[in-house]
């Protein structure tokens, strides 16, 4: 009895966090439509979204990942709280509104409930830190060198989240200097970190079985290896010399062999659920987003526009690590199952469809300097969010009843 009411309280709580994240994706969109700095927009996309659906995820799978269960069942409970105001801190801080210790107060909120969330975790896996057990079952066997592959850089994604949250709360309390400038260093500390390495090491366990297709260990290892060493670098030598360009071209190796291989299991595979368009389009943002990475570090600053590094912004948040999200919370929450009037798979697959769309136009219109084309296309990726928000959220009003 007491297993079930624990697993139950997850599961509620799981999706609490999700749903705020899918509430964060829609608001992040009308903001970058209605021109909101970019300095507020980032923590709605990446705090609010990205990270809200991790987070309600990673308490539901981490622990199997690694043969567990989750040690503390309220621990999605205490967290959530905490990253809803630090996240809605971040933003206030980003838009300028006073006064000054709305910044330090979300920053830490935003470090207390990754603390909760990164304790709760470790905790759960502290006999088998380094994800030797998997929890693959036998019918799995030939998946279990990928599953401890991807286990093993968790425990790193979860240290980039702690310190990407970290120096932000530093900043505010003027504790600087600091080896991570503010500002965008830091983000990529975070978003390349954690949220990027998440999807490296959930995505290999997870996108082979949604798509029933093996993947081999030597191009996960390849991409897990790049993908833990390269945000530091980054970090450290933001825009910098040597280290730099080491740290960009290692995340673009990482970015383009991912994005060939999930190309490719989506090639192999027969399982056409609503999501896979959704993946497929993630895995060409991440190849979009390494190119012009490589860009960035190689090219002479001043001949880059600014319009290219809003292009690349929205390729990662909303492209590479966005459509992953929305075409595997398809996947976990099948629109087919909706008894609600007018929600189904054909509005899920109009909501990838204007979240493509929108995107293309976006960054096709960024990249030629074509302002018409950028505000429909980020309108357009606009009503994506609203549609794919009604279809998961009619879903999960449907089961709590």
């Amino acid at each position: 009895m007491g297993a079930r009411t624990g697993t139950a309280t997850i599961s509620r709580w799981s999706r609490a966090f999700v749903a705020a994240g899918i509430g964060f994706f829609v608001a992040w969109q009308v903001a970058v439509a209605v021109g909101v700095p970019r300095a507020a927009t980032v923590p709605l996309g990446v705090s609010g979204f990205v990270f809200h659906v991790a987070f309600g995820k990673a308490y539901t799978l981490v622990p199997s990942y690694f043969a567990r269960e989750l040690a503390v069942p309220y621990a999605p409970a205490i967290h959530l709280p905490f990253a809803l105001v630090g996240t809605v801190g971040a933003f206030a801080a980003g838009a300028g509104l006073e006064p000054p210790v709305v910044a330090v107060a979300g920053a830490t909120s935003w470090l207390l409930g990754c603390l909760v969330f990164a304790t709760a975790l470790l905790w759960t896996v502290r006999d088998n830190p380094t994800g030797r057990e998997t929890g693959t079952g036998e019918a799995s066997a030939h998946r279990r060198r990928v599953d401890r592959l991807a286990n093993a850089a968790l425990p790193v994604a979860f240290t980039y989240l702690l310190v990407g949250s970290a120096l932000p709360l530093a900043a505010a309390l003027g504790l600087e200097p600091s080896p991570v400038s503010p500002g965008p260093a830091t983000t990529h500390l975070f978003a390349a970190g954690a949220a990027g390495l998440l999807v490296f090491a959930v995505g290999f366990r997870l996108l082979p079985r949604l798509l029933v297709v093996s993947i081999r260990p030597s191009l996960v290892g390849v991409v897990l290896f790049a993908g833990v060493t390269g945000p530091v670098l980054l970090a450290v030598d933001f825009r910098g010399g040597s280290l730099f360009r080491l740290g960009a071209a290692l995340q673009a190796i990482a970015l383009l062999v991912f994005a060939v291989t999930i190309a490719d299991l989506v090639r192999r595979s027969d399982r056409r659920r609503v999501g896979w368009r959704a993946i497929l389009g993630a895995a060409v943002c991440a190849a979009l987003v390494a190119l012009l990475g490589l860009t960035f570090s190689f090219a002479p600053a001043s001949s880059v526009p600014a319009t290219a590094f809003d292009a690349h912004y929205r390729l990662a948040i909303g492209g590479f690590v966005g459509l992953t999200i929305v075409g595997a919370t398809y996947h976990f929450y099948p629109p087919a199952v909706a008894s609600t009037a007018g929600i189904g798979d054909r509005t899920a697959r109009w909501s990838v469809t204007a979240l493509l769309g929108g995107l293309g136009l976006e960054v096709g219109g960024s990249l030629a300097s074509a302002s018409p084309l950028v505000g429909v296309g980020r309108w357009l990726s606009v009503l994506g969010a609203v549609l794919y928000a009604a279809v998961l959220w009619t879903i999960f009003l449907e089961r709590a009843r």
